[in-house]
């Protein structure tokens, strides 16, 4: 035992055994290859999801295996013997796109977005970072504005990992003028139209993730409907 097993009981080390049993099956066989070619399989996110692999961490109300930190740092340690930190990057966005819509208390995003994304049916992705703005979230551009029944957003943002196959990009756009009290996310449904990821960028590292992107949504087109996206303040 090492000095950091102290810290851990049998479930933390049951959880790390399992992801590593995973990550030496199903991803290091191809890492490589999957580094090269910028992307790993969709299906992926589907047997992480199968093997409950995805929802570490998160409570078993909203469809999560359950757990504390230490078992979603443990999660993080077995799959990277898979060899890759791009494909583990892109495996665990749910961890950072999923909080806003559970914290927000509305089911029907629990329903619609959280849930398929612990079993690995949907990709969620964090959209936060923008051109110019880095991840200064007191200097987000991108708008949102309420008209009658939906939300018209206009902006761009970028280097959102996964974001070029998302399915929803829980998105900080802007709501209010006060750089800080004024944001507020919305669960932004990317079959939109005026949805798009103009590119995938190339990476130094990372590569497997598919996970720097561009999207940009039309303040005409992209409308999102307020009882599926709701605006959440932080």
């Amino acid at each position: 035992m090492n000095f950091f097993d102290s810290f851990l009981d049998d479930t933390h080390i049951l959880t790390r055994d399992m992801c590593r049993r995973f990550a030496e099956a199903e991803i290091a066989p191809r890492a490589a290859d999957w580094e090269e070619e910028g992307l790993f399989p969709r299906d992926l996110y589907r047997k992480a999801g199968d093997a409950g692999i995805i929802g570490i961490g998160f409570e078993e109300e909203v469809g999560g295996a359950g757990g504390d930190p230490l078992h979603v740092v443990m999660a993080i340690e077995g799959l990277m013997r898979g060899g890759s930190t791009g494909v583990v990057v892109g495996l665990t966005t749910a961890g950072i796109a999923l909080p806003p819509m559970i914290q927000s208390g509305d089911e029907g995003l629990n329903e619609r977005w959280v849930r398929p994304a612990l079993t690995g049916e949907k990709i969620a992705a964090l959209a936060v970072t923008e051109p110019g703005t880095g991840s200064d979230v007191s200097a987000v551009r991108t708008r949102a504005v309420l008209d009658g029944d939906h939300y018209v957003v206009t902006g761009n943002k970028l280097f959102i990992t996964s974001g070029v196959r998302a399915d929803v990009l829980t998105t900080l756009v802007r709501t209010g003028e006060d750089p800080h009290g004024g944001l507020s996310f919305l669960a932004i449904d990317t079959s939109l139209e005026g949805v798009d990821a103009s590119r995938s960028l190339k990476k130094t590292g990372w590569c497997a993730g598919s996970a720097t992107s561009h999207r940009a949504s039309a303040a005409s087109k992209g409308a999102v409907r307020r009882e599926t996206a709701n605006a959440y303040r932080q």
